[in-house]
């Protein structure tokens, strides 16, 4: 083969292995794309834990706001009221402590509140990440305050 055709040879092969250089392939693409997925899942599942455990959070700070007003009603009327709907509001005095009362995070509603003498109360509320121990309302929720 004479000299001037294997230069022409080589020339034409150097460009072609040129042009298909310039992009991906879909092997390259497909696997890109697969462990991208992968690791949006993983993210994912984490941000849902971290978002349940900060409305428990929240559900235990709203409990131990509303354990706070009943024990001022308490000191100032020897009673708890009988319901907090809406507001904390003391019977005898007619002083309100917190107003408006804080809801469940999620579903916007009042946490289950007993006080059937006045005398002790029962304050639940449904957390979504479950501790066994702490203390159970039973149907009412997993998660109690009392009175002191």
């Amino acid at each position: 083969m004479p000299l001037t055709m294997l230069v022409a040879s080589a020339k034409y092969h150097k460009h072609e292995m040129k042009m298909n250089k310039k992009g991906f392939t879909l092997i390259e693409l497909l696997t890109t794309m697969t462990i991208i997925a992968v690791l949006l899942g993983l993210a994912l599942v984490s941000f849902q834990g971290a978002r349940k455990s900060a409305r428990d959070g929240k559900r235990k700070a709203d409990l131990e706001q509303i354990r706070s007003a009943l024990e001022m009603c308490y000191a100032d009327d020897n009673q708890y009221p009988g319901s907090i709907t809406g507001n904390v509001t003391c019977v005898v005095s007619n002083r309100t402590y917190l107003d408006p009362t804080p809801t469940d995070p999620s579903t916007g509603e009042d946490y289950y509140y007993d006080s059937p003498t006045g005398a002790y109360y029962t304050l639940c509320a449904t957390l979504e990440v479950i501790n066994p121990y702490e203390d159970s309302c039973g149907a009412e929720g997993n998660y109690e305050v009392t009175n002191p």
